[in-house]
């Protein structure tokens, strides 16, 4: 698993200032292509017909829009309110060019939507300085969407990376199943779940039979994929997703059931015990010739003065049980004389 984070700084869009004037007169647009033609940080465009004003702006994304106000049926006022109605446009500068020095039509225009207003046509020099100041301010709003963007997209790429490290942190890297840090968080979890609710936990604890002959006799990788199948046919049996299955060290394995009874348990336990002994995995040190499995379970109804660690003996000692009738079998603690556990 590989995460980048992007780096902001060689990632942000170098955007470039781009004018498109809205103006049907060609001297006026003349004019201001002349003003900005010997500007390398500008481009320069430009539309004459009013009605394709809006469609343009959206397709261009300019920096800054210089619009007229009186064109041939279309009123500038009106393309304003069209531009600020628009997503991809709202909020891009706009500044009025008016032939008139009205108050009013200023106050109307700033109250519509636009950001500044000239009397056309201004100065070579102040209409440089006025392209540049809201384009400028326009970009840094661009740069800094694009990086809050960026930050949100690493912070969930960091969330999902968190939650495979947790993932894989609870994992037997051997096996694949949950390892015994997980096994613990898990019983610990379900006992108090099986308090509050008062419902039957149940234990098992599994041990593949003579294994260190198995691994004396075949070798380490033999081992190794012993385990995995010995692993695979106890989560085989599982039947619910609060079912657990997990490695609880060396060839020991554990199974935790919740809310199960003892007879649901030794079902279970038999089943694993069945089916390891089906795949005939050879074992010729041993008098059976292949592994098995022998298992204890034990089930509580989790309560004071009672805690994890007494289900987890309880299971244990069943566990020996078992291994000194014979192996090859799942005995319930349940089953134990007092006198003998």
């Amino acid at each position: 698993m590989s995460l980048e984070i992007p780096d902001t700084e060689k990632t942000l869009t170098k955007f470039k200032v781009r004018v498109l004037l809205v103006d049907d007169q060609l001297i006026i647009v003349e004019a201001l292509r002349r003003m900005l033609a010997d500007t390398d940080d500008i481009e320069f465009h430009f539309v004459t017909d009013a009605a394709n004003a809006l469609q343009c702006a959206i397709e261009l994304q300019p920096t800054v829009i210089l619009q007229d106000l009186v064109m041939p049926g279309a009123d500038g006022f009106e393309l304003l309110r069209q531009y600020r109605a628009c997503e991809a446009l709202e909020h891009v500068p706009v500044v009025v060019l008016s032939a008139r020095e009205d108050p009013k039509l200023k106050a109307h225009a700033f109250a519509t939507g636009a950001n500044d207003y000239l009397v056309k046509l201004p100065d070579r020099l102040e209409m440089l300085a006025r392209v540049r100041y809201h384009s400028n301010a326009h970009i840094s709003r661009l740069q800094r969407d694009q990086a809050f963007r960026f930050l949100r997209e690493s912070q969930q790429q960091l969330a999902a990376a968190n939650i495979e490290l947790q993932k894989l942190a609870a994992l037997d890297a051997l096996t694949g199943i949950a390892n015994r840090r997980r096994f613990d968080e898990t019983l610990l979890l379900e006992w108090q779940r099986g308090q509050r609710e008062r419902t039957p936990l149940s234990l098992l604890m599994c041990d593949v039979d003579c294994f260190k002959i198995f691994n004396d006799t075949y070798g380490h990788q033999a081992g190794d994929m012993c385990l995995k199948r010995a692993a695979a046919v106890l989560t085989e049996h599982l039947r619910r997703p609060a079912d657990l299955a997990a490695r609880y060290g060396g060839e020991e394995f554990a199974i935790i059931l919740p809310d199960t009874d003892g007879a649901g348990a030794l079902s279970v336990a038999r089943a694993c015990v069945q089916t390891m002994e089906q795949l005939a995995i050879e074992n010729r040190g041993v008098s059976s010739g292949v592994v098995t499995l022998s298992i204890g379970l034990a089930t509580m109804v989790p309560a004071k003065p009672f805690s994890p660690a007494d289900l987890i003996g309880a299971a244990d000692q069943a566990l020996y049980a078992a291994k000194r009738a014979g192996r090859n079998r799942a005995i319930d603690a349940a089953s134990i004389p007092s006198s003998a556990a």
